[in-house]
């Protein structure tokens, strides 16, 4: 077998006020029933109470900001804050389209946006791991909260814990030398070690700090995915896709039959069920 050199950069720059922006809204809905068990996990411990007003950070196509809107009605009010204008014009119509009247979406770049009110509590749902310099980013985002109020995050675990990412990974190596990626530069597993992502919390102006290790499983590409469905979400969508595209056609063919019998071996009537792993932090801005 022939190995191909890929380039990590896709895994790492990800530019989603463009592209990335455009590939997340082009599945919407697949990644959001996708994280649904991870979204579930994250609302039951943030505990949202009516009147409060919240900042949803990287809101994406605004399923999390509307869930939390639905929350804190009817006094409370939401924020959705996302870099991608496709998304945010996404985000707004569905809200509309659902007649939730408390929330409004803005796109700007959440390590530079400022406001004169600051909320009382923050939410990101993998919203908070690209950021190009995460001490400032993060500085910034504890200057939008009050004092005392609380921020709740979702991020990634290490991807050589976590089946599904390991899984791919293990294909992509088997076809591509893959040259190890940078830790901590941006991209899905940036904030993977509590330790660092504690510093930076901390660094930011937070105390108070909880993590907790969320295991589970989620249906690649969505409920109700297959195999093949699962190959065209993955190749499309995600990151490592680009590494495939990159390889001449005969690589490319080989990858997605490879993924395509990994995802065969998860197949359920539920979906290609397959086992992930994230860190939920709380913390309390001093």
């Amino acid at each position: 077998m022939t190995r191909q050199m890929a380039t990590i950069d896709a895994l790492n720059a990800e530019d989603w006020a463009g592209e990335m922006g455009d590939r997340w809204l082009r599945n919407l809905d697949r990644f959001d029933s996708m994280l649904a068990p991870i979204s579930v996990a994250l609302f039951q411990q943030t505990n949202y109470m009516p009147g409060q007003r919240v900042i949803d950070v990287g809101c994406g196509g605004g399923s999390t900001s509307v869930a939390i809107a639905r929350r804190v009605a009817p006094e409370g009010s939401v924020v959705g804050l996302d870099i991608s204008p496709a998304l945010v014009a996404e985000a707004a119509l569905r809200a509309r389209r659902a007649e939730i009247p408390n929330v409004n979406f803005i796109a700007a770049d959440a390590a530079t946006w400022q406001v004169d009110t600051p909320f009382d509590r923050l939410h990101s749902r993998f919203g908070s791991m690209f950021f190009v310099d995460p001490a400032g980013a993060f500085r910034n985002l504890g200057s939008l909260l009050k004092p005392g109020g609380r921020a709740d995050f979702a991020v990634w675990a290490p991807a050589k814990d976590s089946p599904w990412v390991a899984s791919m990974m293990g294909i992509l190596r088997n076809h591509l030398d893959l040259p190890r990626p940078e830790p901590r530069t941006p991209g899905p597993f940036a904030l993977d070690d509590p330790d660092y992502f504690g510093g930076l919390l901390r660094g930011a102006g937070f105390d108070q700090m909880d993590f907790t290790l969320w295991r589970g499983e989620q249906a690649i590409g969505g409920a109700g995915s297959d195999a093949g469905t699962a190959v065209d979400f993955v190749l499309d969508s995600m990151s490592i896709g680009d590494l495939a595209k990159e390889q001449p056609p005969p690589v490319r063919e080989r990858i997605r039959a490879d993924l395509a019998g990994m995802f065969r071996a998860h197949e359920r009537p539920e979906g290609v069920m397959m086992t992930a792993i994230a860190w939920l932090v709380s913390a309390r801005r001093s």
